[in-house]
């Protein structure tokens, strides 16, 4: 969540598809071996695909001898990892993201080490993450794809990189790539953090379906039925429907449903796919709310301040691929156009700007994204050494039409932002993979990215703004006018990777990248402030911000499976950014943030000693500071220290400092799966997110927040399956999510001071200085029951109970 400024059904969806036959593309590419003349011993690494295309490494003996071309060898079943090029790259297949319990979609992506997937406003609202003591709000400096579609918006009506992965079946994922840093050429746009690949099934073999009732009115239901030998190849069809109410005084009342149809051909290596996927979801949200008025008994830990917060959401995309592999040469084309809709009305500050109506406002963003991953890669001999060329171009355009107004009970009645924003990029990119030896190996290039933004204000003079002059008087803010304009900009990232190994099982990785985020391209054009005036009453000026923000990173690890069963991996890491922060789409205002530097240690751990059991186990420890002084920080913490300020206290938690607000110094997560394929099985899974800094100066802090989730079921041999999860088994108090910042309630000593003119304007203007935060949900149990949507036959229910008698 943004700060905002300190001013201010779903209906059923019914989706179809005509599926057309198409030539070439695979779920994954692989380049044929080279077989290279002459008597030496070879070692071949796996062929394999990566997100946009293929990284094809033979490690082999060098050798003179011309290579002759043979035909690719046998497709390997199942999805198959990529050639790690950094320690902290993981690889996860479907089942793997499935075994361990999570509450909703995105907090199946806690699979990748040191990644925190959390809520603070309705499971229709996009997740918030953490991840290498970022906080990456809704998705900033995270980069997430499904199907090769990103899904980070680029400038949102609620915050830059906005990611919403609600609609994500995590049932149909086929894996899931996870890369940390900007190291990789593919890796562009939010993706400083880290990048996250998101592959769907291209073949389903058997139909199921499964139905999951629990605690606090949550229900869903699943169905997935293939067709096979449809149109040349194969398809599937998956409809999900879902309602939760939650343990909250207003319940969320979610109505979410999920559509996704797909037809694919071919091979892994030659094939083509297609793909339609259809999502809307509705809610009310219990947003935030802050300790005083829980500690006062003026609401319960499960109330709300405002019984309105909510909103809608739809997602409808089309997308393709085609590969085609032959000899030394791979190619693979992914296209997509994703048309989206978003209302959110949230009331974070209660009535710190408006004493009458109240803080709610209403955030909306309507677009429609096209794009275009387009990649080529060669393998080929230079001086004996085995050599792969990539060479990738990626396009996208948003069509937008996104804004902020200030709202009472969801109805608006202030426009401070109305905009129509057309945004493109182009990248080029490539990298040269060379292996210099058995043990040596390296990969060197970079991406050329440039970017165009058009922002054209829509908002009218009627529609402004009223607010008060130095005098009392009332007056439009009218600033649309002058916040339109054009900007655009590009950048060079160079990356490079040196892995040496493998001895004893054992590799070293030393990696190094520049990346970058976008802007919110509002911020990068606008001329005067959107939200005040100036002393003299006149049109407040203000600076615009740059449209790409350059980050730059280094990593050394190693990975080791020396223990037979147990691969681990260490990583020493640091981040630096030159800004941290950009557009506030909370608040319609810029605030281009000091830059920042992390660095940090990560542990992972998975064991599996035997077949029916496994252990996973991580740690990341980071230190996240600002770098430099805020100066504006400091002009405004002087105000509050005023004789006439210093007695109200809100001078505490705005004090300058270095801290990253929400930036989480150490994260853990434990889980154990036992069982095999068929009979008894069960999961547990700990979560340990440590305390984090509020406020810049530190003064405010999170609490330390651990849960455990527990899995215990059954599968027979002919596909049924019964299960219960249970989560937060402990019933912790602790917090989902925390902040700190100024707010303003009726019943509050200020609130009066304040409404009669009593206080000091700065004063007023901050509010109480609190934590606000979303509980943990109380204990919650969830029973699944599934099996083939044949119904043939049913399973037979004594089974599990022979089991324990025997």
């Amino acid at each position: 969540m943004s700060r905002r400024r300190l001013a201010t059904s779903a209906s059923s969806v019914v989706v179809g598809l005509v599926l057309l036959g198409a030539d070439a593309l695979a779920h994954t590419i692989s380049l044929p071996k080279i077989d290279v003349g002459g008597q030496r011993r070879t070692v071949t690494v796996p062929h394999v695909h990566t997100p946009s295309g293929t990284r094809i490494v033979s490690s082999t003996r060098p050798s003179p001898v011309v290579p002759a071309v043979s035909r690719p060898p046998a497709e390997p079943s199942g999805p198959q990892p990529p050639p790690i090029t950094s320690s902290s790259e993981k690889f996860f297949t479907g089942k793997e993201v499935n075994a361990l319990p999570f509450k909703q979609p995105g907090e199946a992506l806690e699979i990748v080490p040191g990644l925190i997937v959390t809520q603070h406003s309705g499971d229709g609202k996009a997740n918030q993450y953490f991840l290498r003591g970022f906080n990456l709000d809704h998705g900033t400096d995270l980069a997430l794809y499904l199907d090769g579609m990103p899904l980070n918006m680029r400038t949102h009506g609620h915050g830059q990189g906005y990611a919403d992965a609600n609609f994500l079946i995590p049932e149909l994922l086929a894996y899931v790539l996870a890369r940390k840093g900007p190291y990789d050429a593919q890796d562009g746009d939010f993706s400083s953090a880290g990048s996250i690949y998101m592959q769907y099934k291209d073949k389903i073999d058997k139909g199921f379906y499964q139905v999951t009732g629990g605690s606090f009115a949550y229900a869903r239901a699943l169905a997935v039925v293939p067709y096979q030998d449809f149109a040349g190849g194969s398809a599937y069809g998956a409809v999900e429907a879902q309602y939760y109410n939650g343990p909250w005084e207003r319940g969320d009342n979610l109505h979410r449903i999920n559509s996704v149809l797909r037809w694919a051909r071919g091979t892994q290596l030659d094939g083509a796919a297609v793909t339609f996927m259809g999502y809307a979801n509705k809610w009310y949200s219990t947003d935030q709310i802050p300790e005083r008025a829980v500690y006062s008994g003026l609401k319960s830990l499960w109330g709300t301040l405002d019984p309105t917060d909510g909103g809608d959401t739809t997602r409808f995309s089309l997308s393709g691929r085609w590969s085609q592999t032959e000899g030394n040469h791979a190619s693979r084309v992914e296209l997509y156009v994703m048309h989206s809709t978003l209302d959110l009305y949230n009331n974070f500050t209660y009535y710190l700007a408006n004493q009458n109506l109240g803080d709610q406002f209403r955030q909306f963003d309507r677009r429609t994204m096209v794009g275009v991953n387009a990649e080529h890669a060669i393998k080929w001999d230079s001086f004996g050494l085995p050599v792969q060329t990539r060479v990738g171009l990626q396009s996208r355009y948003d069509d937008i039409r996104l804004g902020l107004q200030d709202s009472f009970r969801r109805t608006p009645y202030d426009t401070v932002r109305n905009d129509a924003v057309g945004e493109g990029s182009v990248a080029v990119w490539t990298d040269t993979t060379v292996q210099w030896s058995p043990w040596l190996r390296t990969v060197t290039g970079g991406r050329f990215d440039y970017y165009n933004a058009n922002v054209n204000s829509l908002q009218s003079l009627l529609g402004a703004p009223v607010i008060a002059t130095s005098e009392g008087l009332p007056a439009f803010l009218w600033t649309g006018p002058f916040n339109s304009n054009s900007k655009d900009a590009s950048l060079f990232s160079p990356k490079a990777s040196i892995i040496v190994g493998p001895f004893q099982k054992t590799e070293l990785y030393f990696n190094y990248g520049e990346g970058f985020h976008s802007t919110d391209a509002r911020g990068a054009v606008q001329s005067v402030s959107a939200s005040e005036l100036s002393d003299t009453d006149g049109f407040l000026t203000v600076s615009s911000i740059p449209l790409l923000v350059k980050s730059r990173g280094a990593e050394i690890g190693w990975r080791t499976k020396y223990i037979e069963g147990l691969d681990s991996s260490m990583s020493f890491f640091w981040l630096n950014l030159d800004s941290e922060n950009q557009f506030e789409g909370d608040s319609g205002t810029t605030t281009f943030g000091r830059p920042s530097r992390r660095y940090g240690i990560e542990f992972a751990n998975h064991y599996r000693p035997v077949s029916w059991i496994s252990f996973d186990g991580d740690v990341a420890l980071v230190h996240a500071r600002y770098r430099g002084v805020d100066q504006l920080q400091a002009f405004a913490w002087l105000d509050l220290l005023t004789p006439e300020a210093l007695p109200y206290g809100t001078f505490l938690g705005n004090a300058p400092g270095n801290y990253l607000q929400n930036s989480v110094g150490i994260t853990a997560m434990g889980g154990l799966e036992i069982g095999e394929a068929t009979g008894w099985f069960g999961a547990l899974k700990y979560r340990y997110i440590g305390s984090r800094p509020l406020t810049e100066d530190g003064y405010l802090q999170s609490p330390v927040t651990g849960t455990l989730s527990a899995r215990l079921g059954y599968r027979w041999a002919d596909g049924w399956r019964l299960q219960v999860d249970a989560f937060n088994v402990f019933n912790s108090r602790s917090d989902q999510i925390t902040y700190g910042y100024g707010s303003l309630l009726p019943t509050d000593p200020l609130y009066s001071a304040c409404v009669n003119g009593v206080a000091p304007s700065a004063v007023c203007g901050v509010g109480v200085m609190d934590r606000h935060f979303k509980p943990l949900e109380p204990t919650a149990v969830r029973l699944t029951f599934g099996g083939p949507i044949s119904f043939e036959s049913l399973p037979d229910f004594t089974a599990p109970l022979r089991v324990v008698s025997d």
